[in-house]
């Protein structure tokens, strides 16, 4: 028996999950989150096969709960479950963990070939993102071994460090709090695997994105 969890905060999305696997007799829907605690709290004790995660949730960043459970959980398959056909949101996610993406306009056939293929080991992406990656990347391996994708805002991030500006004047500049604009530094940090400014930068320009 397969076990699945949603993390999803809308219910329509969760029943529609529901309906589509209802006749599946191999597949088990364990439960069911509506945000990033509800979740976390049931990962605590639980370990399901299959993890359906919605990016966009009411309390915490999709992505960054991407990481959180798979820092905690090595052996769940992780499927981002969106309506955000975006290659930077694509290649982020699987940059944290995620074993495949899906869009929220799936068919029930995607879903099963999603499940059977993450859990062989494999990386699983619908057809419609699988495309979008590839507008940008050679292949899902490139995006995954190659420079990661930053978001439009991290680029701006990226170019005033290298500028030499502070957070204060990062934030004055682009309208947005000090908080946001660390957010953003430290995610930079993470997807360049950098800890000092200065290493964030020199990555940055060996992987050409300055």
């Amino acid at each position: 028996m397969i076990t699945l969890y949603i993390i999803d905060d809308h219910p329509l999305v969760a029943g529609g999950i529901y309906m589509m696997l209802k006749d599946v007799n191999y597949i088990h829907i364990c439960g069911t989150a509506r945000n990033g605690k509800e979740a976390m709290e049931f990962l605590e004790t639980n370990e399901p096969d299959i993890i359906l995660l919605d990016i966009s949730l009411p309390d915490t960043d999709g992505l960054q709960l991407c990481e959180q459970i798979r820092q905690k959980n090595k052996q769940s398959k992780i499927l981002g479950l969106t309506s955000a056909n975006d290659a930077s949101i694509i290649t982020q996610m699987l940059h944290r963990g995620a074993n495949g993406y899906l869009l929220k306009n799936m068919e029930r056939d995607e879903l099963l070939e999603a499940i059977d293929r993450v859990l062989n080991g494999k990386i699983f992406l619908s057809k419609s993102a699988n495309e979008k990656v590839l507008e940008q990347y050679a292949s899902v391996n490139s995006a995954l071994e190659d420079k990661p994708a930053l978001t439009r805002r991290e680029k701006e991030i990226l170019d005033l460090l290298n500028e030499g500006l502070k957070g204060p004047a990062m934030a004055e500049k682009l309208f947005l709090s000090p908080y946001t604009v660390e957010t953003h530094r430290k995610n930079l940090m993470q997807k360049l695997n950098a800890s000092s400014t200065q290493q964030l930068l020199k990555t940055a320009r060996e992987k050409g994105l300055l």
